[in-house]
């Protein structure tokens, strides 16, 4: 008998033994947050009969053990529990967050970065994260964009594998990782409008070539869970969706794991029409291939304290006892969880080592990697007369304004429960610690950050779970506008500290405006009007309109919300301490009337004029996707390929030369792009198919290779209603960006004889 037939022959033996209750209980996973009486008191209860399966929000070690004692213990079978946790970019350590991370294209760091949140979740006792998120967003509006790796289905399927082997490790299992859970399967992030939650209207051609593909590079990579989408295609919403949940992610991509709605998504199938009430929404989701209802536990009420309930999947008992749907899609949807919690070893070691997690949570290497990975995000987009790195021998002050330069909570970014606040470097803090001896770093906010004109659907919740706020700055805001002016002038640079603050990305964070918030650019404008060189650093989670930022600017370094390291990070970048080299996940628009603009568009009616499609502005993005400087000159020569014509099934290799014409040590990322000219659908004009991010030293070439596989040239065929491989001519551009200029051309048939 093999290792995984023994696993499930231990998970029938406790099938056997379960009543219809316990085998419901075991699907349904509750809230728990701590100061919440009533609602802990249910769930704890429900514990106790067997009738939980898993728990989120749960970080104290302390407090985990605690509740697993109550089901090892004191529940009838002694089934653990499997603790959940959202680890987006870190636990206590804080990376940046993962749309910056993506802007690293370094997928080997950042399976780096997620292997250190998992050790730091582990400690404490979580078992699973709800991360990668691996949604495409193309559209900057919103909120959630901030969780993704952008707009492009290879890139982010690129950085969803990267990110699944980091939480995981080889297997689940493995020491000191956790299961992944990508989400939020599929389409979530095409919302109308970029409004949170809102509808989706998509073809299944581009579901299948844009969406699909992070999550089918997720399954491949070993994810162990999935969490569905709130929305829905075709009307069908994600929780109850038996064609995408089977038919694909079963049948199709092979996913072996189980799947989780996303938080009170089954009792939504009745918000949405779709479902009559609890029972049917229950039994619709579990018949369509929903393995785990994930419910709040409560019900939240206006004005009153939150109602504790049970969830839709407690009713399945009586819906087995009456005929309403098999017990055997029951035990099915039982046994993929019971095996993840035999595989992840928690019957034999079902508690965490107390006295272990301080050590972890606070290793010096945890933080090391924080800041390299903060470094390597950031995005230099404007270097002006070449005033970054600044010259710490010409330098004598530096001018650091604006409200987000001291705002720990806004270099952290959102989707943070656990981190350690008052170890968080600003940018202020950082300048301040590496600027050197002679030289003065001074500060004035200039202007605060406004609030939030609509209530946040979440402050209740945020505010449970203990979510950052960002620094509410009370002052004379005329009198503080104006003491910014005058350090400014007094000073040699101004670093003015801009962005968005943490709250405003994020789940029910989408924003009608990509303009800068509040007085911000007003205070940019005042201050650059004094003469004095001004460098723009850019906290935020998605492109802002940068059409008035420009001309008042010689520098624009896009650090993100770039962790708990973030302040150190920026500053070794700005002394040149450390050289710039990420490249933007998405393309900048100029402005949010151009949303959604994407490089990898078709080819229309009259191509030539597609720049002139607007009346009053280029319809060009203000910077293409993939574009980033650095800190000196790249030049790429000698696209070669190994054959001009090949065939179906073959694979053609791109060698290319990298030279660094310059003086200085850059970072670089080659990015291949392929365009098929014709076939049984149109095709984008331009498609990334290869990256590599190199360090060159002065003067270095290098040569690079990339192969390009049958892969790289499928594509789903309406017309087919199948995958396709096309004889056709095809184009290859290598270079910096999206509008790369260095050009080859091979032609597919079906036979090269």
């Amino acid at each position: 008998m093999t290792t995984n037939d023994a696993l499930v022959q231990r998970a029938n033996d406790l099938l056997a033994a379960m009543t219809l209750e316990e085998k419901a209980g075991q699907i349904s996973q509750y809230f728990y947050f701590r100061g919440l009486t009533a609602q802990n008191e249910l769930v704890e209860a429900q514990v106790r009969a067997g009738q939980v399966g898993s728990l989120l929000f749960v970080a104290d070690p302390r407090e985990t053990n605690r509740l697993q004692r109550i089901a090892v213990e004191e529940s009838r079978l002694g089934i653990p529990l499997l603790f959940g946790f959202d680890v987006i970019h870190g636990l206590r350590t804080i990376f940046p967050v993962p749309l910056g991370m993506a802007a690293s294209w370094d997928p080997q760091l950042y399976e780096r970065v997620q292997a250190i949140a998992a050790r730091e979740a582990r400690a404490v006792g979580i078992h699973w994260t709800f991360a990668p998120m691996v949604d495409i967003a193309r559209d900057p509006r919103w909120g959630r964009i901030v969780e993704g790796a952008g707009e492009d289905p290879y890139l982010g399927a690129q950085m969803a594998a990267a990110q699944v082997r980091g939480f995981q490790g080889e297997a689940i299992g493995a020491p000191e990782h956790v299961v992944a859970g990508p989400k939020h399967y599929v389409g979530y992030g095409a919302a109308l409008g970029g409004r949170d939650y809102d509808e989706v209207n998509i073809s299944e051609s581009e579901l299948r070539n844009v969406y699909l593909p992070p999550f089918a590079a997720a399954v491949a990579a070993g994810a162990g869970n999935v969490m569905t989408s709130y929305v829905g295609i075709d009307g069908v919403p994600g929780a109850a969706d038996r064609y995408l949940l089977t038919d694909v992610l079963r049948g199709e991509l092979g996913f072996k794991g189980f799947v989780v709605s996303d938080a009170a998504a089954v009792m939504d199938l009745v918000t949405h029409g779709f479902a009559r009430d609890a029972q049917d929404a229950a039994v619709r989701a579990l018949r369509a291939g929903l393995d785990m209802e994930m419910w709040l536990g409560m019900r939240f009420v206006p004005g009153t304290n939150p109602i504790p309930t049970v969830g839709a999947f407690s009713t399945l008992a009586e819906a087995v006892r009456s005929g309403v749907i098999e017990e055997s899609l029951l035990d099915e949807a039982v046994r993929r969880v019971l095996l993840v919690k035999l595989r992840l070893g928690l019957f034999e070691q079902p508690y965490v080592n107390e006295g272990a997690a301080g050590a972890i949570l606070n290793d010096p290497a945890h933080r090391e990697m924080a800041r390299i990975a903060a470094e390597r995000a950031a995005v230099l987009l404007r270097n002006e007369g070449n005033i970054l790195p600044l010259d710490r021998s010409a330098v004598r002050q530096v001018a650091v304004i604006g409200p987000l330069a001291d705002d720990r909570a806004a270099t952290l970014g959102p989707w943070v429960f656990a981190p350690d606040l008052n170890a968080t470097v600003t940018v202020l803090e950082g300048l301040r610690r590496t600027a050197g001896e002679g030289v003065r770093v001074e500060y004035a906010p200039g202007v605060p950050m406004p609030t939030r004109a609509i209530p946040s659907p979440f402050a209740s919740l945020s505010q449970a779970l203990g979510m950052p706020a960002s620094s509410e700055t009370s002052f004379d805001e005329e009198a503080e506008f104006a003491r910014a002016v005058a350090l400014a002038r007094a000073s040699d640079v101004a670093v003015l500290v801009l962005g968005e603050a943490a709250d405003m990305n994020g789940e029910a964070a989408s924003r009608s405006t990509l303009d800068l918030p509040g007085r911000q650019l007003e205070l940019l404008e005042a201050v650059a009007a004094t003469g004095t060189p001004v460098v723009v650093v850019l906290l935020s989670g998605r492109p802002l309109d940068l059409r008035r930022v420009l001309p008042c600017s010689a520098a624009i370094l896009v650090a993100w919300h770039p962790g708990s390291e973030g302040g150190n990070a920026v500053a070794r970048l700005l002394w040149g301490d450390a050289t710039p080299g990420g490249k933007l996940p998405f393309s900048w628009p100029r402005s949010v009337g151009q949303v959604p603009i994407i490089y990898s568009r078709l080819n229309s009616h009259q191509p030539a004029t597609s720049h002139q499609r607007y009346w009053e502005e280029e319809s060009t993005p203000l910077y293409p996707f993939g574009f980033g400087l650095t800190y000196g000159q790249v030049e790429y020569r000698n696209l070669t390929l190994s054959a001009t014509q090949i065939g179906l099934e073959d694979t053609i290799e791109a060698t290319v030369e990298v030279h660094n014409t310059s003086a200085r040590e850059v970072e670089e990322v080659a990015q291949l792009y392929l365009h098929q000219r014709y076939g049984r659908a149109a095709r984008p004009v331009r498609e990334l198919k290869g990256f590599e991010r190199v360090t060159l030293k002065p003067g270095e070439r290098r040569t690079l290779r990339f192969a390009i596989p049958p892969s790289a040239r499928r594509y789903w065929s309406k017309a087919d209603s199948a995958y396709v491989l096309d004889e056709s001519d095809f184009d290859v551009w290598v270079g910096g960006d999206s509008t790369a200029a260095l050009h080859a051309e091979f032609s597919v048939r079906s036979s090269t004889v």
